[in-house]
């Protein structure tokens, strides 16, 4: 053994060798819709203000550490409740792990409880913070399983829920009465964190129930309403809770040019909001049009982008990426995914050319 790999070996975690890196593919050069997001640049006119706005920001100097002006841009554009605030995460990874590192208890194993297939950050977040993990699986037609859901809470007493609404990879909202049973069986003891990641393109959201549950987490990102590429995330809570949230959170974790960034986009929220339409409607064509394919299974989606079933998801895959199209081979993740295709939704442009390529995969 070399003196390195003893090195690795003495001074990194078992579990953090055992894992694999999360991986992104390189998309250069192919039509990207594999990673949700929205295909629009904001107006010409707008960019060149933004560039002088950018251009006058003092990066010498360190941020407000209280981000009062983007905290209440946030408050007042995307419905949080009167007398709640926000804390802001660098994307929303940044939020998941704040969670897992504020719950995570130093006496005994935490737990985190999460439907799964859903969004791998939750158990590499628990896994990272030194908390046990506990996957309950979605049923065949990828709808929760309450009642499941339930004895695992009432078995591992979970520090924490993650709720995906929508879920990714699915695309699907869990029912709301389900998803109040476990807020509410939860009470006492965990926290319900409803990450509402794709809001913009499902339009229903738990933001204004935060005052009747005060175990809630509402959990945000404005990467998927347009905004990807500023790594934002923000979440709300009962303020005596996020205050103890806040402890957690690095100083000066959002740098100047995403705050600035965030700001301008805010205060033009009504361009991002049309965009959001535009995909709404571009998925429901989009999701016509793949039913119409011969032997091709489409899930119901609320998101922007659309799950759907294939008899060889490794072979059109392939053949897609042949013609230069990337999307997300998710039938490894789980069972109930076994030969499931993700899809993000784009321009009527790009979404034609995943069409006809796509087509020409099937018939290949």
């Amino acid at each position: 053994m070399s003196p390195i790999d003893m090195l690795v070996n003495s001074t990194i975690r078992p579990d953090v060798r055992a894992v694999a890196s999360y991986h992104v593919a390189d998309a250069s050069g192919f039509i990207k819709l594999d990673a949700m997001e929205n295909p629009y640049h904001l107006p010409h006119h707008l960019r060149q203000v933004l560039a002088q706005r950018l251009a006058d920001v003092a990066l010498n100097r360190y941020p407000v550490a209280s981000y009062a002006s983007i905290k209440q841009r946030i408050n007042d554009k995307l419905g949080v409740p009167a007398g709640y605030d926000v804390i802001l995460g660098n994307g929303s990874d940044e939020l998941i792990s704040i969670l897992c590192m504020a719950c995570a208890m130093q006496d005994r194993r935490a737990v985190v409880v999460a439907p799964t297939p859903s969004f791998v950050m939750y158990q590499r977040s628990a896994q990272f913070a030194g908390m046990d993990y506990v996957g309950v699986p979605l049923k065949a037609d990828m709808t929760l399983d309450l009642p499941a859901m339930l004895v695992a809470i009432a078995e591992h007493k979970p520090a924490l829920v993650f709720l995906s609404y929508p879920n990714n990879p699915t695309g699907n909202l869990f029912a709301e009465a389900d998803i109040v049973a476990i807020i509410k069986a939860l009470d006492g003891f965990g926290l319900a964190i409803v990450d509402e990641a794709y809001e913009p393109f499902a339009q229903q959201t738990f933001m204004q129930r935060l005052p009747e549950f005060h175990n809630l987490v509402v959990m945000r990102t404005v990467s998927k309403l347009g905004l990807a590429g500023i790594r934002l995330g923000y979440m709300s809570a009962a303020p005596q809770l996020l205050a103890e949230l806040d402890k957690v959170r690095p100083p000066y974790n959002i740098n100047v040019l995403t705050q600035v960034a965030a700001e301008f986009a805010l205060d033009h929220v009504e361009v991002l909001n049309q965009q959001a339409a535009a995909l709404r409607a571009a998925r429901a064509d989009l999701t016509a049009a793949l039913a119409r394919m011969p032997g091709v299974e489409v899930f119901p989606s609320a998101a922007n982008f659309i799950l759907i079933r294939v008899p060889n998801s490794d072979d059109v895959h392939a053949k897609l990426l042949s013609h230069k199209v990337l999307i997300k081979n998710v039938s490894k993740m789980h069972s109930v995914l076994a030969n499931c295709l993700r899809i993000t939704v784009s321009t009527p442009e790009e979404n034609s050319a995943f069409l006809d390529a796509f087509a020409a995969s099937l018939a290949a």
